[in-house]
């Protein structure tokens, strides 16, 4: 029940019994270790003593049984049974990694990947990128020879298969947190079906805490022929090993989750007993918001009182501040993680007693009638938040503030629409395309995309060049693009650039826009902040801004001092240069000029329309833009550098973001001739007149 403490009205505590879908069974003993993270400093209980009061410890034989029997095995393992960090451990013991066979593990998210690595690492005794290691995008930390149990993320698992499309150095392949039905790891499930076809000794393993297991049975087990009607999948169920945990809702809907997420934290921190909080909430513009009020309100705090030390938790934020929720809380101070979905599932933070759940969640959504893909906030599912609440009870009783009303809860969707659903398709066809699977819509999807969203894709790549019109991969156009660990328009302009002789220049404009916030803007000097980015601020947008604090960075040669009075992010800089190396390597792989355009401002910009044709818009009497082939209203994101200046008439931009309006990102200035110039398949040029008088030749 509620503590005797602090009650905030609107509280209505629901507890979990053991048993249910979030208490599972009390531990033997009171320390927590973990499926992902550091166990707790202060025990003195060895490591391997520490392994096998886990509750997978139990299962071990079944699943190295359940492995030799069958070809692949889905595992629901609950929050905290350790099959994270231990299914792979045991799989490296019993030898599945020798004769230089490797396992490889995925996660769906760089933080997970990282995270679960290094505590297999400590577990083993070794160091990260020798025994086992990992591999993400921009960041390879294994050793070819040594390495033998390998964490990626699923992206990097698909980009493997174009080298080796038979992943023939894997002995079993592990697709961890499978719930979240990320777009790479639902393509890798299509293709694992295909390559066990080939490969009878290759071992699946899918696990998650949150699964529908039957429908991955069902969907490995379509490869029985009528010979025979043997199962060739299984499933483990193991619980998990947390405390008890009781379940808050509010009696009424909360008008503003942003300020009851930050009362609601000074209310424990002032009431309830010593334990971290971890909170929720949908993006990155609202995690910085939360921690700096949160902030605010700890320095107001009397003088004697347990100290708060708030941190956020984004995909956006460079890897070392990410590491920095990891570390154990300092004495007399309590912990406070504000993040986004990225700390619901994966990675565990040893501490956390009291979780806060916004209850909304922001998705990649695809609108395939006007082609924008948008951010948008949506409300959870019930899956999403019974893993939120997971997060709590890992070392005692905890408690789950959630802020809706029980009845909205049950209002809630069963589990989130998978991304395959709900996401431009171009770059997943792209990648098909390339492993050789040219009938894409016949291609084995855990979850079928609508085929709306398939023609879309198929159109783009097409006027980017990669298709023919025969829906053939161009090469080496095609092939190349495949090969970028970007987005085919990215791609497509990045190969382009030694054409418009800005080569240079491009490499630039792609790697910082891989940065998601380059700016630092602190509430207290927001005005300093504005004056700061207006010196590299220029009438043609923000992609030749962007270049501009990047030479200046060069320039100042890669100083944290400067970045810090121009408030500019410099970690994601330093980022940004090492992104710019990999691009470069690749670019001279595929024989691309390296050439500078030596502040020719025209050819920079037509390179960038050459890539983002489809991204153009064009100002309308009512103040908004309008794409220019789907007349969808869009609007200048305020942090734009042409968002206080005369709109121009054309635009094209990076990306969407939907808040109360859909705002373009990345804007930048261009003449409408070139769209038609650069990308006469994909748009029509003259008066309304004229073009159906072109049309009527052709029939």
């Amino acid at each position: 029940m509620a503590s005797a403490g602090w009650k905030p009205r609107f509280w209505k505590p629901d507890t979990e019994k053991p048993g249910s879908d979030i208490a599972i069974e009390r531990p033997v003993n009171s320390n927590d270790a973990s499926d992902t993270v550091v166990y707790n400093p202060n025990s003195s209980l060895s490591i391997n003593l520490q392994r096998q009061r886990l509750p997978i410890f139990m299962h071990r034989t079944n699943i190295l049984y359940l492995l030799e029997k069958f070809e692949t095995v889905i595992i629901v393992g609950e929050t905290g049974c350790g099959k994270s960090t231990q299914i792979p451990q045991y799989l490296h013991e019993s030898g599945w990694t020798s004769e230089k066979w490797k396992v490889c593990v995925t996660q769906p998210r760089r933080v997970a990947v990282v995270s679960v690595a290094m505590r297999v690492a400590e577990e083993r005794g070794s160091f990260i990128g020798e025994e086992i290691g990992y591999s993400i995008r921009f960041d390879d930390c294994c050793n070819p020879e040594s390495t033998r149990v390998k964490f990626v993320t699923d992206g990097v698992l698909l980009r493997e298969t174009m080298s080796d499309p038979l992943l023939s150095q894997y002995s079993v392949i592990m697709l961890d947190e499978a719930h979240e039905r990320t777009l790479h790891t639902d393509i890798m499930i299509g293709l694992l079906k295909k390559i066990k076809k080939k490969r009878k000794d290759l071992r699946i393993i899918v696990s998650s805490a949150t699964l529908d297991a039957e429908m991955f049975k069902e969907f490995f087990n379509s490869n029985i022929t009528n010979d025979s009607t043997k199962d060739t999948a299984a499933i483990l169920s193991v619980k998990g090993r947390s405390y008890p945990v009781d379940i808050h809702y509010t009696l009424s809907p909360v008008p503003d989750y942003l300020k009851t997420t930050i009362d609601t934290v000074m209310g424990i921190h002032k009431e309830e007993p010593h334990g971290d909080i971890l909170a929720f909430v949908t993006g990155q513009d609202e995690v910085e918001t939360v921690v700096s009020q949160l902030i605010e309100r700890a320095r107001a705090l009397p003088k004697g009182s347990q100290y708060l030390k708030v941190l956020p938790m984004y995909s956006g934020l460079p890897h070392a501040e990410q590491m920095l929720v990891f570390k154990p809380t300092p004495h007399n101070t309590r912990k406070v993680v504000v993040a986004t979905n990225i700390a619901e599932a994966s990675i565990t933070i040893s501490g956390i007693v009291h979780v806060i759940d916004c209850g909304f969640v922001k998705l990649c959504a695809y609108s395939s009638k006007v082609g924008v893909e948008s951010l948008v906030v949506v409300p959870v599912s019930q899956a999403s938040a019974k893993q939120r609440a997971g997060r709590a009870g890992r070392v005692r009783s905890g408690k789950v503030y959630r802020l809706y009303t029980e009845e909205g809860f049950l209002t809630l969707k069963p589990a989130t629409v998978p991304e395959m659903q709900r996401c431009n398709m171009a770059s997943v066809l792209l990648q098909l395309k390339c492993l050789g699977i040219d009938n894409v819509l016949r291609f084995n999807f855990a979850a079928r995309p609508p085929a709306q969203n398939m023609i879309r894709g198929l159109e783009l790549l097409y006027a980017l060049g990669a298709l023919d019109e025969h829906g053939k991969l161009v090469d080496p156009l095609g092939t190349n693009m495949a090969e970028f660990p970007t987005d085919p328009m990215i791609a497509k302009m990045l190969l382009s650039s030694g054409e418009f002789g800005c080569s240079e220049e491009i490499l630039t404009i792609a790697a910082m826009l891989q940065i998601q916030n380059i700016f630092v803007s602190p509430s207290k000097q927001k005005a300093a902040a504005d004056n700061a980015k207006r010196k590299f601020s220029v009438y043609e947008g923000d992609h030749i801004t962007l270049l501009n604090i990047y030479e200046a960075f060069l320039k100042y040669k890669k100083s944290s001092k400067w970045c810090h009075e121009h408030f500019l992010n410099f970690k994601g800089l330093c980022h940004a240069v090492k992104i710019r190396e990999q691009f470069k390597k690749l670019l001279l792989q595929f024989k691309v000029p390296m050439i500078s355009c030596d502040g020719d401002v025209d050819s920079i910009c037509q390179c960038i329309v050459s890539g983002f044709f489809a991204n153009a818009a064009r100002l309308h009497p009512s103040g908004s833009y309008r794409t220019v082939r789907d007349d969808h209203a869009l609007f200048i994101h305020p942090t734009s550098v042409l968002y206080t200046e005369t709109p121009p008439q054309w635009v094209v931009y990076h990306e969407v973001l939907q808040t109360s309006k859909e705002y373009m990102r990345d804007v930048t200035k261009i003449d409408p001739s070139w769209l038609y110039k650069l990308a006469p398949q994909y748009y029509e040029f003259g008066t309304e007149r004229e073009i159906a008088a072109k049309r009527a030749k052709l029939f």
